[in-house]
């Protein structure tokens, strides 16, 4: 199915607001094997169970979602900023059930209108944007009142040590090597301090078994935009 053009909004588009190539081409093949070996595949079912009418999914990666959007879903506009996942991302969209438009964009200045969708989606994608609260101030602006945000992070967990580990790794060698990602953010938190209402969430540990990474603190929930209207039951 053909794709469109981008959306107009209130913000201009960053074409390449991140380049990571390296990073690209390994973060594709290892997510894709995670799919099915580490059971991202049904969480992601999970994560978008429900959803119906327009959705913008925020750094969409290589699409890996886009085949488990519910058929209610009229139209994803799946905003990606580095090049070489937004081509995968298009090869997937074109496979997709739903109407998929892949366009460029970075998370703190989507190129999208505002109050314009139903529904949000972040994947793995908290932890590497440069500005997390203006990010999700974007993704409020862009939600109607009301709408739902539905969300699959991981971000910082474990005991005294574990933290420590983290919050070493995010100041030193991690983001320069993982794409700008950070493996100490507290999503959850993020998410309240910028006014999102929490609905139900639950903690993950990927990979179910073997052993723990600084990685492997997950979070599957949703929330929403204060409005008049909640949203249905999610993940």
């Amino acid at each position: 199915m053909p794709l469109r053009s981008p959306l107009s909004g209130s913000a201009k588009p960053a074409r390449d607001a991140v380049h990571h190539p390296l990073f690209a081409r390994y973060y594709a093949r290892v997510s894709v094997s995670a799919e099915t070996r580490m059971g991202v595949g049904a969480i992601r079912d999970r994560l978008l169970t429900g959803l119906s009418g327009r959705v913008v999914e925020i750094g969409a990666g290589n699409g890996l979602n886009f085949a488990h959007y519910p058929s209610a879903v009229s139209e994803v506009v799946a905003i990606e900023p580095e090049r070489l996942l937004r081509r995968f991302a298009v090869e997937n969209a074109l496979r997709a059930e739903v109407p998929v438009d892949v366009v460029p964009g970075a998370a703190e200045a989507l190129p999208v209108k505002s109050e314009a969708f139903d529904a949000a989606v972040l994947s793995l994608v908290l932890c590497s944007v440069r500005d997390v609260q203006r990010a999700l101030g974007e993704v409020r602006r862009v939600l109607r009142p009301g709408g739902v945000l539905r969300f699959f992070e991981h971000g910082r967990g474990g005991g005294r040590i574990m933290t420590l580990t983290q919050r070493t790794l995010d100041r030193t060698v991690w983001p320069r090597l993982n794409g700008g990602c950070h493996v100490g953010r507290d999503p959850v938190a993020a998410l309240r301090e910028a006014g999102f209402e929490l609905g139900p969430y639950r903690r993950l540990s990927l990979p179910e078994r073997g052993p723990t990474l600084p990685t492997s603190y997950c979070v599957l929930g949703m929330a929403w935009r204060p409005g008049p209207t909640e949203p249905a039951g999610g993940p």
